[in-house]
């Protein structure tokens, strides 16, 4: 007999027993618990399937019943099934481990797709542990997101878990924090990764066109369509849609990407027939969209839909422990553009550099060292941003942080130099790189990575 691969777990009989044979109509093998206990106590590590589970039940509910399941292996998909008022529960839910939800009522197929998709994740999370523990091979995050801070630590953590999912992402950073970089690494993390990566730049589109760029026209939709086109919808099927800038999107084209968000079908302009399209959205927003929302700029239902599950891409303001290790990642690669030997940069230089606000983060940090390998100036022209209302206090930690991360770049990770310079006793030293969270180790690699390769 096949084991079960989707567990089904709903107190409501009638509609256990209609979704139980819609799923095996679809040739999926279920297995269906009235309660949530007897489902859990057959989830091992090596469970092969996945969770299908109403929110709201009596005794343990959808929520713990997921909580359970993943602190005995936090890759097992876990679908939530909810009522319309649910939604905001189920984003939360998302935002805590949940695979996907489904809203009542449903239609067998579509669950069905969820649950298939499901278990491709979750097939690709067991092919991959055994492939690691075969060949121990590491993803090539660290190189493409360089950095050391917690911060960075824990983007590269995040991104690891929901890159081979196929949930949406919403990721929100400031201008020149690399937010392309972390799509095009979600989408080499996924099962999409040999399909087309399409970016559509939402504010470099005329308002005019970006409905025909991306659902594409037939001949005769307006006046100058002598021809048909195809999508960007439709050219990236099977891959991943990045939509840049999201927040330049006008608002009426919001709605029609909502239901394209909802339903995976487009209707090209000029056309009254529908299609499926099998893709993965991926939206970026250079300011929090909430604040967009209050406003009158962006729908909520559709801030609702993107914002399950999102990123957030620290600028250089906030890590600057990072900066000296990123620059010189970021003049070797401009040395071997130019095909000129790697300028040498002293501790100092790279004290200075962490200090620097780089309100353009990384873009920013990568012109000044394509300057320095063109020998040029490597001061930068730029207004330093405007900072955010802060208390005292906050102030003065912050200003606290940036001395003692300044005093271990030039130092090189070295702590007596540091504690003396500061005049600091080596204990209240360590009282304070804990109370910042600085890991002084992350320093010790600027001296090798001063150092030119010349020979």
């Amino acid at each position: 007999m096949t084991p079960a691969t989707v567990f089904l777990v709903d107190d409501d009989a009638d509609l256990r027993a209609s979704t139980e044979q819609a799923l095996d109509l679809a040739g999926l093998s279920v297995a269906g618990f009235e309660r949530a206990q007897p489902a859990l106590e057959r989830i091992t590590a090596g469970f092969g399937g996945v969770v299908i589970t109403d929110i709201r039940m009596p005794g343990m509910d959808g929520m713990t019943l997921m909580t359970r399941i993943h602190d005995i292996d936090p890759d097992i998909p876990v679908i939530l099934i909810t009522g319309h008022g649910d939604v905001p529960l189920a984003v939360r839910a998302m935002r805590e481990g949940a695979h996907d939800f489904i809203e009542k009522p449903f239609s067998g197929a579509q669950l069905a797709a969820i649950a298939r998709r499901a278990l491709d994740f979750r097939q690709l999370v067991l092919d991959n542990r055994r492939l690691r523990a075969v060949a121990g091979q590491a993803d090539d995050l660290e190189a493409r997101l360089v950095g050391r801070s917690n911060a960075m630590v824990q983007l590269r953590q995040q991104m690891r878990t929901i890159g081979p999912s196929e949930a949406d992402v919403l990721i929100i950073g400031e201008t020149g924090t690399g937010k392309e970089v972390v799509a095009r690494a979600l989408h080499d993390l996924s099962m999409r990764a040999a399909q087309p990566f399409v970016a559509i730049i939402c504010s470099a589109l005329p308002e005019t066109l970006i409905e025909s760029e991306l659902f594409g026209h037939e001949v005769g939709a307006f006046p100058g369509a002598i021809r048909a086109r195809v999508g960007k919808f439709d050219h990236a099927r099977g891959g991943t849609v990045l939509l840049d800038d999201i927040g330049a999107m006008p608002l009426d084209l919001q709605g029609k990407l909502l239901r394209v968000l909802q339903d995976r079908v487009i209707s090209p302009l000029g056309s009254n027939v529908q299609h499926d399209v099998d893709l993965r959205f991926i939206a970026t927003s250079r300011v929090p969209l909430e604040a967009e929302v209050t406003a009158g700029r962006f729908r909520a239902d559709l801030l609702y839909r993107l914002n399950a599950l999102s990123l957030r891409v620290p600028p250089l303001l906030e890590r600057p422990e990072d900066i000296p290790a990123l620059f010189m990642r970021l003049l070797a690669e401009a040395a071997a553009r130019h095909r000129v030997p790697v300028p040498q940069v002293g501790p100092d230089t790279l004290g200075e550099l962490s200090r620097a606000p780089w309100p353009g983060n990384v873009r920013e940090l990568r012109n000044a060292a394509e300057r320095l390998v063109l020998r040029l100036d490597l001061t930068r022209e730029t207004t330093p941003p405007a900072q955010s209302a802060q208390s005292l206090a906050e102030n003065m930690a912050a200003h606290e942080r940036k001395l003692l991360v300044d005093a271990l770049i030039r130092h090189n990770g070295a702590l007596k130099p540091v504690y003396e310079s500061l005049c600091l006793s080596r204990k209240a030293l360590y009282d304070k790189l804990v109370k910042h969270g600085i890991d002084k180790t992350q320093f010790l690699l600027s001296a090798a990575e001063t150092q030119t390769d010349d020979d």
